[in-house]
């Protein structure tokens, strides 16, 4: 799949701490900011990572919609990681700004998207959130981007009134480039039999989007890719600095899934 020239690639978050717009936000300064995402990214790429996506993990507790000094400072930061990155770079607007994470891409030429509701209706932490799947497709026609979307089937952190499959059947009715299966929240694991559910509905690739470790990753021999973050950071914990030795373990387990295959 388009971006990605491997197949099951390994994409690698990278974690931006509060951002302006944040009721977190310290006064940190966009350079200190972008200083640090770029040694992320520096790490991701020697360790082997075949991709990368930015989120604004750091905002929490997130708005539905992103504030627009957000999304002016994830500009900034993204397009500076493209400008330096040899390995393809997304995007996710947090908690579901698929709009802003597409201009952003198109701005700064990033290739793909994740958008955590794309479609259907799910019960989250920052209230009820509807899906954003037509005018997503219709800004992308409308600037005419190539940009790939990632669209979650049951995302993290909500309830949903579907079920799995019927999630998964009525994401890949409206249209994205891929779906992401993953756990109840950031860093929990993705249920193997969640995988097996969204396969038999769809021939979409799948990522699976939380809890993936050497130790479990045999149990997702049939997924297409895999996002990780927590997993790579010292001790897996999610506001920890990426861990350069997790990064390489990691990177080398996916490429003997590839091999052995």
């Amino acid at each position: 799949m388009e971006p990605f020239t491997t197949d099951k690639p390994f994409i690698g978050m990278i974690h931006l701490p509060p951002l302006p717009g944040s009721p977190r936000y310290e006064g940190e300064s966009i350079s200190s900011i972008l200083t640090a995402a770029l040694r992320d990214l520096d790490i991701l790429e020697a360790g082997g990572a075949d991709a990368a996506i930015v989120e604004n993990i750091g905002d929490a507790p997130f708005a539905k919609l992103a504030p627009k000094e957000t999304i002016t400072v994830m500009t900034v930061i993204v397009q500076a990681i493209v400008k330096r990155s040899r390995i393809p770079v997304g995007v996710n607007v947090l908690r579901n700004d698929g709009l802003a994470a597409l201009s952003i891409a198109v701005a700064t030429g990033a290739t793909f998207i994740r958008v955590n509701v794309f479609c259907g209706t799910a019960f989250t932490d920052q209230g009820l959130i509807e899906g954003e799947a037509r005018p997503l497709l219709e800004l992308r026609k409308r600037l005419d981007a190539k940009v790939k979307i990632l669209a979650d089937v049951h995302v993290k952190h909500a309830a949903h009134l579907t079920t799995l499959e019927e999630a998964a059947l009525d994401a890949t009715r409206n249209q994205p480039d891929g779906l992401i299966v993953s756990g109840i929240g950031t860093g929990k694991r993705t249920p193997p039999e969640d995988l097996q559910a969204v396969k038999q509905m769809t021939s979409l690739p799948i990522f699976i989007g939380s809890g993936v470790r050497i130790d479990n990753l045999s149990t997702y021999r049939e997924a297409d890719g895999f996002i990780v973050g927590a997993t790579l950071k010292e001790g897996g914990a999610v506001r920890a600095p990426i861990d350069p030795e997790r990064v390489h373990a990691l990177a080398e387990a996916i490429a003997g899934l590839r091999t052995n295959e």
